[in-house]
């Protein structure tokens, strides 16, 4: 079919393949442990809104490494530490340190002081529920 100029129409598949062209190529990539340290409980991440961040990291009694880039901050955990637990919003939890559709690898902004790289998880997330306001999940009313 061809319009009325002469010039062929677009196609919904050829204008949805054109849209997702133009956006820029984003990969997962996975949080490195630092050179010297070794993560034997696995590795998982969690991701903070910056802002949020900055309010977290007084409050924690031990900080291990954490990645940051211009939006978040992500604290290296060990691998499981979301069980039995919801993290609350907008914190997210990443299953293997690894960063969804990140355009490049967080940069490293501190350095845990031992020889593992972990934040201590229950401090993160009793100190997420507080800065948001949430009911951590042991604590919330059971309905029957």
């Amino acid at each position: 079919m061809r319009a009325a100029s002469g010039i062929r129409p677009l196609g919904l598949d050829t204008m949805v393949r054109i849209q997702r062209g133009r956006h820029t190529a984003r990969t997962s990539v996975r949080l490195p442990v630092p050179d010297g340290m070794t993560a034997p409980l696995g590795c998982d991440a969690v991701a903070v809104p910056a802002l949020l961040a900055q309010q977290v990291l007084p409050r924690l009694p031990r900080v291990g490494c954490v990645y940051a880039d211009e939006t978040h901050w992500w604290w290296i955990v060990p691998s499981d530490s979301d069980y039995a637990l919801e993290w609350p919003a907008p914190a997210r939890y990443a299953t293997g340190a690894v960063v969804p559709g990140a355009a490049g690898l967080p940069g490293l902004l501190h350095r845990s002081d031992g020889t593992v790289p972990y934040t201590p998880p229950i401090p993160l997330y009793l100190a997420l529920c507080r800065l948001t306001n949430t009911t951590p999940t042991w604590s919330r009313t059971v309905s029957a």
